[in-house]
């Protein structure tokens, strides 16, 4: 690949940009975004090395889209429309089936790969991007059958030098599932936060006594509003069922306080342990 365009350069795609050039020295990679700050200070950090537009995609290899996914199904037909006949197109988006309903009819729906590397900090910008970020990190795809054979190859190729694993899942459940272990982790460190801010307003020591387990809990709730809002909406269904499911166990929870019964909340922490192996088993 030689003719790369990344749309939208922040964290993900900036940072697919950066290990892109290290691993395909004859690649030139070109950006588009509506920001045109962020196009001027990605080529100052080396990420891309010109800018681009949409209509100049008829000659791209690979069109990474890295936008809010809102604006992906806006946007992803207008892509579809321009690119070559040979073109590879993937986006990296947090939902999956709003965007795979948006172009399951496009005559060029061959050329495109829907992907969610599960990747990522809480930052956002050019200035995010960093080398090695999909190392050893898992990569959704769905539909791949849907994605003509020459072209999966191309994509195939590309996770691989970046070290990603590979999962395969239909949209609905990759949908269903992400809502509980990403967009309901979202919403939990966003409303910790809110109720420590608003707390902080009447005691204005209380992050002096914030330590590293607030820290890292409260983490996510510095991400991009801009960015979490539409994935929220996109994914309603799920998003509300998992924080039915949430809300009932911190009821449940506060009722064993409430009651004083401290055996059970000694087996409430106990039994939800197992998480540990769990994610040991993931590694």
């Amino acid at each position: 690949m030689t003719k790369i365009y990344v749309i939208g350069i922040g964290l993900i795609g900036g940072s697919m940009a950066l290990d892109i050039q290290s691993h395909y020295e004859k690649a030139t990679v070109f950006g588009i975004d509506a920001n045109d700050n962020h196009l001027q200070e990605a080529i100052r950090l080396g990420i891309i090395q010109d800018k681009a537009s949409i209509e100049d995609l008829v000659n791209a290899d690979l069109v990474i889209v890295s936008v809010p996914v809102d604006i992906g199904l806006v946007l992803l037909p207008k892509v579809l429309d321009a690119i070559g006949e040979e073109t590879l197109v993937i986006d990296v988006g947090s939902t999956k089936l709003p965007v795979c309903e948006a172009i399951e009819n496009h005559a060029k729906r061959r050329n495109f790969m829907a992907t969610h590397p599960i990747a990522g900090t809480e930052f956002s910008g050019p200035s995010a991007a960093i080398k090695g970020l999909f190392q050893d990190k898992t990569n959704i795809i769905c539909e791949v059958e849907k994605t003509t054979f020459k072209l999966q190859e191309r994509g195939m190729e590309l996770f691989k030098k970046l070290g990603m694993r590979i999962r395969y899942m239909d949209p609905k459940s990759h949908d269903k599932h992400i809502a509980y272990v990403s967009h309901l982790s979202h919403i939990s460190s966003f409303m910790l936060g809110k109720t420590v801010v608003e707390k902080e307003k009447d005691e204005r020591d209380i992050f002096d006594m914030a330590g590293s387990g607030f820290e890292s809990t409260v983490r996510l709730a510095k991400s991009s509003p801009a960015m979490w809002t539409p994935i929220f909406k996109q994914n309603k269904k799920h998003v509300v069922k998992s924080l039915e499911e949430y809300i009932s166990n911190l009821t449940h929870f506060k009722k064993l306080l409430e009651d004083e019964n401290y055996d059970e909340v000694f087996n409430e922490m106990q039994n939800t342990n197992r998480i540990k192996e769990i994610l040991n088993g993931k590694k």
